[in-house]
C-alpha cells in the first residue's frame, strides 16, 4: 500500500471514525483504525463491536492495500503536522510497519493485518428510506435529554424510532423515556419507512449520529433490520447494534383526561425556574408550583439553605393546584421548546403532567410529580 493524502482531509475523517475506538480494550485490533486504498481514494474504518464508523476520502493511490494502525496515535500524528501538509504513507509488509512521511518528518507505526478487523455493516437491510437532515436532528435533539442512564432497565437507554399515526397521517416518530419523564416527537414518515420495525438505537449512537449530522443539510439514508441500524451521511457510514429489548408501552402513561391548562412565557418560566432552584438542596431539586387563575408561584424550601419564591402572570382559568417537579427537568424540557409559549395540561397533584410547545404541536413531554 503506497499513497499520499491531504492532511485536512485525513484529519477530518480522521476525527470522524477515531470517537467510536475505545482507548483501553482487551482486543488490540480494535484500537485501531482499518486504513483501505483503492481507486483513488482512502477509505478509513473504526468500530468497538458495537458501532461502526466508515469514510471515504480522496488521495493519490500509487499501490493499493489494506492495514490497521493505531487509531489515537495516528490521529495525533496528523493533528500535530503543519497546516497544508502532504502526508505519505507506504506498508512495509516484510516489517509490519506503516511509514508516514511529511516534510521532513517521519514516523513508523506498527500494524496489525486488516483480514483480522471486524465486519459490522455485513448483513441486509430491510428497509432503507431518505430523511431530511433538518428532521433527524429534530427527532434527536427534542428526544435525547430524557434517554435513561440506569443500566438495568436497558431497553430505557436509548431513543425508540417507529412509524406511528398521529389525527390519520403516517409519522417517523421518536420516544424516549428514563421513567420520571418522557419526550415523544414526530416528523412525516418519509417513503420507504412503512412496515419497519419499532427499533431502539443506543444512547450512544445516537450522541455520534448528532455530532455527524450536525453540519449536515442534505438528506441521510436510514438502514433498518431487525437487528442494525445504518445511516448514510455523504461519504460517511454509521452502523450500530440496536438494543435487543422491547420498549414499554408508552402510551400507557401519556395522560388522556388532563383538563386544566396553563400558559406561560417560555422565557421567564425557564428563568423563575433557574433563579428559585439556586436555594434547592442538589439532592430534592424540587419546585413547587402554585397554581391560581391568571397567577403562578413558584417556591423552593430547603432547610439548610433557606427559601425562594417567584410569582408569574399565566393563562389559566381552572381552579387551584399545587404540584412540584424536578427543576433541572422542567429546564430540559423548556429548552427544547421553538415559541414562547409553555403549555401545561394537568390533572392533579399526584397525576403526570403532559407539557407542549405553544407553537409545535409535533413535540410532547411528559412529567412525573414530585412530593414538595
Amino acid at each position: 500500500m503506497r499513497l499520499v493524502i491531504e492532511r485536512s482531509e485525513l484529519m477530518r475523517a480522521l476525527g470522524h471514525v477515531t470517537s467510536v475506538v475505545e482507548r483501553r480494550t482487551t482486543i488490540p485490533i480494535l484500537s485501531n483504525v482499518l486504513l483501505k486504498a483503492i481507486g483513488s481514494s482512502l477509505e478509513l474504518k473504526a468500530t468497538d463491536l458495537e458501532r461502526e464508523v466508515v469514510e471515504a476520502v480522496g488521495a493519490d493511490v500509487e499501490q493499493a492495500g489494506a492495514i490497521t494502525v493505531p487509531a489515537h496515535i495516528l490521529n495525533d500524528i496528523v493533528r500535530k503536522l503543519p497546516e497544508g501538509a502532504e502526508v505519505e504513507m507506504v506498508r512495509d509488509a516484510e516489517r509490519e510497519r506503516l511509514t508516514i512521511r511529511a516534510g521532513q518528518s517521519r514516523f513508523a507505526l506498527q500494524t496489525i493485518a486488516a483480514d483480522d478487523f471486524p465486519d459490522l455493516a455485513a448483513g441486509e437491510m430491510s428497509h432503507t428510506f431518505e430523511v431530511p437532515a433538518a428532521d433527524l436532528k429534530c427527532l434527536i435533539e427534542k428526544t435525547r435529554f430524557a434517554i435513561s442512564t440506569e443500566e438495568t432497565r436497558y431497553y430505557l437507554n436509548g431513543i425508540y424510532l417507529h412509524t406511528a399515526e398521529k389525527s390519520g397521517q403516517p409519522m417517523l416518530r421518536a420516544v424516549a423515556t428514563d421513567g420520571h419523564r418522557l419526550a415523544q416527537l414526530d416528523v412525516e414518515r418519509p417513503a420507504g419507512a412503512e412496515g419497519m420495525p419499532g427499533v431502539i438505537v443506543p444512547r450512544k449512537t445516537v450522541h455520534e449520529l448528532f455530532r455527524l449530522i450536525e453540519a449536515t443539510d442534505g438528506a441521510i439514508t436510514v438502514g433498518v433490520s431487525p437487528t442494525k441500524v445504518r445511516f448514510e451521511i455523504g461519504p460517511i457510514t454509521l452502523t450500530s447494534k440496536l438494543i435487543d429489548g422491547s420498549f414499554p408501552d408508552y402510551q400507557r402513561v401519556i395522560p388522556q383526561s388532563n383538563d386544566k391548562s396553563m400558559k406561560v412565557s417560555n422565557s421567564q418560566f425557564m428563568s423563575a425556574v433557574d433563579r428559585v432552584s439556586t436555594i434547592a438542596s442538589e439532592r430534592g431539586r424540587a419546585v413547587k408550583l402554585a397554581i391560581a387563575p391568571e397567577k403562578l408561584v413558584l417556591s423552593v424550601t430547603n432547610p439548610d439553605g433557606g427559601s425562594a419564591t417567584e410569582e408569574l402572570a399565566v393563562d389559566y382559568a381552572s381552579t387551584g393546584l399545587e404540584i412540584g417537579f424536578n427543576a433541572r427537568y422542567l429546564l430540559d424540557i423548556s429548552g427544547q421548546l421553538e415559541s414562547d409559549t409553555l403549555q401545561f395540561l394537568l390533572a392533579d397533584s399526584g397525576s403526570p403532567t403532559m407539557v407542549k410547545d405553544g407553537g409545535d404541536d409535533k413535540a410532547l413531554y411528559v412529567l412525573m410529580p414530585m412530593r414538595v
